[in-house]
């Protein structure tokens, strides 16, 4: 009885054709089940395609040149920036520069003016000794005492004059409230008033910047 059914079944399999794909065989014989997972596969190769996959929308014409122009913008803006600190960094190097080169030739400023203070004092010492060794006093060590003198003030000044230490000269020109101070006035004989007739106490400068006044009088008109 079972051999018997087993032989239609195999009856009705060979006439529905041949086995389609996904069929399981039992010893030999095919039977057609059709798997969930072959449905599923089948629903997936029909079902939406993944949006990610879809073409995206390039920006639009007037969108590019908006943004072209603002990086234009950008660019000009970093430009006069750099510009502006490339400026300031050159103007702090000229100023630390000239900084520099001022410290080197006025750094003995102080120092200068106390050592014209001490030529000062030699050269009045010169000038009392030249007075003492006239020629009416035979004395000679007085005259050595002045030759000395002189040499010792000589050899300073030509020391002044290596460093830019320069003593001034001021007699017969004009007065200048940056170099010179009055202390007195005096009549104007054979001189232009506004000159300067005398000088009290010498001035000084170094390497053309004053670092003592002289003390000097000016010509003036004589009232009679």
């Amino acid at each position: 009885m079972a051999a018997r059914s087993l032989r239609r079944f195999g009856t009705v399999l060979s006439l529905g054709g041949a086995p389609r794909r996904g069929s399981l065989y039992f010893r030999g014989s095919p039977c057609v089940f059709s798997t969930a997972a072959q449905q599923r596969s089948t629903g997936d190769e029909c079902g939406p395609e993944d949006p990610r996959d879809e073409p995206k929308h390039p920006l639009s014409d007037c969108a590019l040149e908006h943004k072209a122009i603002k990086l234009e913008e950008q660019v000009r803006d970093l430009t006069e920036r750099y510009r502006k600190a490339l400026a300031d960094s050159e103007n702090v190097r000229r100023r630390t520069q000239k900084f520099v080169e001022d410290a080197k030739l006025f750094g003995i400023q102080s120092f200068c003016r106390d050592l014209v203070e001490v030529a000062d004092i030699l050269e009045k010492t010169a000038e009392s000794a030249a007075e003492e060794a006239e020629p009416s006093n035979p004395n000679p060590t007085l005259k050595k005492i002045y030759e000395g003198l002189s040499l010792i003030e000589a050899k300073l000044q030509s020391v002044f004059a290596k460093h830019g230490l320069q003593k001034m000269n001021p007699v017969g020109g004009k007065y200048d409230p940056y170099d010179h101070e009055i202390v007195c006035h005096v009549p104007a004989e054979g001189m232009q008033p506004g000159t300067i007739a005398l000088v009290t106490q010498d001035g000084y400068k170094l390497h053309g910047r004053t670092i003592r006044h002289a003390l000097v009088g000016v010509a003036v008109e004589s009232q009679e």
